[in-house]
């Protein structure tokens, strides 16, 4: 995806498929997923021409047909300077060549537009010198990230040649990501592969959906590992590495992540449930108020020794309190 964080203008052309249904320009570029830019930015930039659709300027309600080539100019960001803080970090390994940290939920990974302090990113400045600066000044050796609300191990490369390699391995899904979640309901077979393609949502561009327009690839493999009465605890391998992957398919699926406000594992979920059961969700969720997703395992070769390193993290406090409950009381 494409926000633009050089420091020149970018020049991109699209071809709109031929087969596409009519839609709005801004509406088509909003959920394409090579932009990544709000519908309303989209809508400045074609009132300032910086849209062209077959080379002329166009009103931001134009329709296309199918077929036409569209020119985007999109300015760069305003730099923002990003400071270092004395953040606590819960550093699980490190040496001259990269880092594995283990984020808490409530934490964004990296700086953004009215979100600029309390960041990994902002944590990672002021405890090391040096970071590779391939992925963005805003972004600093990230090599992948988490959802604000998700915990985790996140990889980090201090180097811009680490960095670079680790990002190969990360295309070539070398790189496996495992993760602890729990789920609404239970799972029809104890294992499985969800194959869904993921996309932007137009309804509401902060959301992702599973959808076959303007969408990528999206492979998630899970395996049961605990049942309770209303719940699945699921080990779950990413394949890709989309925006809400797990979280979008098991919602998809009827299976929503536990906890997760965005796509129905709260309040929403418990709706249908008997009194009993809905008194236990209740209780749950004064126990976490996020969702129960968390990034347990990081499996990699380290790209300077070569070596299969493996990296793990205990699920946090409010995870393994609810799991705990739920031991004695959902079964």
């Amino acid at each position: 995806m494409f926000a633009n964080d050089n420091k020149e203008s970018v020049t991109l052309q699209i071809k709109a498929p031929v087969t596409m249904k009519p839609e709005r320009l801004d509406r088509y570029l909003a959920s394409h997923p090579e932009i990544d830019i709000t519908r309303t930015r989209i809508q400045k930039l074609i009132d300032k021409k910086l849209i062209l659709v077959e080379g002329d300027a166009v009103p931001k309600n134009h329709v296309l047909r199918g077929g036409e080539t569209i020119s985007i100019t999109i300015p760069p960001l305003p730099k923002v300077d990003i400071i270092g803080e004395d953040i606590p970090l819960d550093i699980v390994f490190e040496d001259e060549h990269l880092t594995v940290v283990n984020k808490p939920s409530g934490m964004v990974t990296h700086p953004a537009v009215g979100n600029y302090s309390g960041t990994l990113v902002n944590a990672l400045i002021h405890h090391f010198e040096k970071l590779a600066q391939g992925s963005g000044y805003e972004r600093p050796g990230i090599v992948h990230r988490l959802d604000k609300n998700t915990s985790g191990l996140i990889l980090v490369a201090k180097t811009e040649d680490v960095y670079l390699k680790l990002q190969q391995q990360m295309q070539k899904r070398e790189i496996k990501r495992t993760y602890l979640t729990l789920v609404c309901g239970h799972m029809r077979e104890e294992k499985g592969v969800i194959e869904l393609p993921i996309g932007r949502s137009l309804k509401d561009r902060k959301k992702m959906v599973v959808t076959n327009v303007a969408s990528r690839k999206a492979k998630t493999s899970y395996k049961l590992i605990d049942r309770f009465r209303s719940y699945d605890l699921l080990e779950v391998l990413l394949h890709t590495g989309r925006t809400h992957q797990i979280r979008v398919h098991f919602s998809h699926l009827g299976h929503p992540v536990f906890g997760d406000p965005e796509y129905g594992g709260r309040h929403k979920w418990m709706g249908g449930m008997f009194a009993p059961e809905r008194q236990l969700g209740k209780h749950l969720l004064d126990i976490i108020d996020r969702q129960a997703l968390h990034a347990m395992r990081l499996e990699f070769v380290h790209p300077v020794n070569r070596q299969t390193v493996l990296f793990k993290a205990d699920v946090p406090q409010d995870f393994k309190q609810v799991l705990e409950v739920l031991g004695k009381e959902g079964r």
